[in-house]
């Protein structure tokens, strides 16, 4: 249950894009984006649309591992009073080019691969939710209400479950040590069929789907968990129900 087509995130990459773009016109594009409060929405949308064209890249070049030296998207600090008018088409360009080139290479080719699963895949994935987590930063920045298609957050959690979680432990291993031997914590989507259990128990967590038992549980819609586990809002208001510590500590462990 929920999760996209690959055709259905190709052309997410463009639904989501345009969403953003819409609430552009006559923004003031040097405002402090609250959830990134070093970054103005100036510079969001510019590591948006690089991080666009950096999975583009090595998609079009069939690289056959991730080249970051190619990462321009947290090269920002020359991004300054730019207009809406520049940024809208070249955010444009770049969410179509992507969705392109995945229609073009074989969804299970090893391009750029992460952690041995086939690059246009992933990167399907990863460049869906890149765009649907960061819409939101905009629009809390601009006062713009946010929705987010169920099928599509369900994916966004199950993504940060299987993705996230894992790669804190790999990229932070001093951060997320104190995770190890733990507990496990419950992700329950209250208006879609979406649970997951990350077991924290061992030296590495494993994710597993469904319902089970947990150290702690948090329940809620799941677009409110997404913002949760992203750090976009506080569990203020979900329920909780055992380890208020372990899930705290979670939170702020895990980045992504």
């Amino acid at each position: 249950m929920g999760i996209p087509s690959y055709e259905r995130r190709r052309a997410e990459i463009i639904n989501q894009t345009e969403l953003l773009v819409a609430s552009l016109d006559d923004a003031d594009l040097g405002i402090q984006v609250p959830s990134i409060p070093d970054w103005t929405l100036n510079q969001l949308l510019r590591h948006l649309g690089h991080a666009h064209r950096w999975a583009d890249s090595m998609l079009r070049e069939r690289l056959p591992e991730i080249d970051f030296s190619r990462n321009r998207a947290h090269d920002l600090s020359s991004y300054v009073g730019e207009p809406a008018s520049t940024l809208i088409p070249w955010l444009r360009e770049g969410a179509a080019s992507l969705s392109e080139v995945l229609g073009e290479v074989d969804p299970e080719e090893m391009i750029a691969p992460v952690n041995g699963f086939p690059g246009p895949r992933v990167w399907s994935r990863r460049m869906t939710h890149e765009t649907a987590v960061h819409r939101w930063d905009a629009f809390a920045a601009l006062g713009v209400p946010y929705s987010l298609d169920t099928e599509i957050a369900q994916d966004t959690l199950r993504e940060w479950t299987g993705l996230a979680v894992p790669y804190a432990f790999q990229r932070w291993p001093s951060e997320t040590a104190p995770l190890a031997g733990t507990g496990t914590v419950h992700l329950h989507a209250t208006d879609v069929d979406a649970e997951f259990v990350i077991d924290f128990t061992g030296a590495a967590p494993v994710v597993r789907e469904g319902h089970e038992k947990a150290s702690v549980a948090v329940r809620g819609p799941v677009v409110e968990l997404v913002l949760a586990v992203y750090r976009r809002r506080s569990v203020d208001g979900l329920e909780v129900f055992g380890d208020r510590e372990l899930l705290d500590l979670m939170l702020d462990r895990v980045r992504f």
